[in-house]
């Protein structure tokens, strides 16, 4: 049996196939107890006071992140708004636009039907006047021919 430090190996059996060892650990030493406790260290008990301000912490906590998730909601309706407000100023305008290029292409399309008028008045009242010539024509040719 060979000792090393706080162990000792002592050798079971030799085969073929492989060697067998026993380890035996030392018990420990008093002073490594405190060095490497085997538990962990027991609490104290909590006094009422103490209970309460961890209470009232949890509690300001809980309260600032619901207050903070209440922020990011609010900023978020405000920047939906914002947007919805955008899109429909956006929608009136294209809306004007839409109105007064109509209203152009109706006035243009007015003055364009009165010009056209006007020159197919003017056409038929020279016709008429040759009409009238022509009638004039014929019956100082007829009364001529009488």
């Amino acid at each position: 049996m060979a000792t090393y430090g706080d162990m000792q190996v002592k050798e079971l059996d030799k085969r073929a196939s492989g060697q067998a060892f026993e380890v035996i650990l030392s018990p420990s030493a008093s002073d490594a107890k405190g060095e490497f406790p085997l538990s962990p260290p027991k609490k104290k008990d909590l006094t009422l006071e103490e209970i309460q301000k961890k209470m009232e912490a949890a509690e300001e906590r809980r309260k600032c992140h619901e207050a903070e998730v209440l922020k990011h909601l609010a900023e978020k309706r405000e920047h939906e708004k914002e947007v919805l407000q955008k899109a429909l100023e956006e929608n009136n305008n294209f809306s004007k636009m839409a109105e007064e290029k109509l209203n152009q292409k109706m006035e243009a399309n007015k003055e364009n039907r009165t010009a056209r008028m006007a020159a197919l008045s003017e056409k038929f009242r020279e016709k008429d006047k040759k009409l009238e010539e022509v009638r004039k024509n014929k019956e100082t040719t007829k009364d001529g021919e009488i």
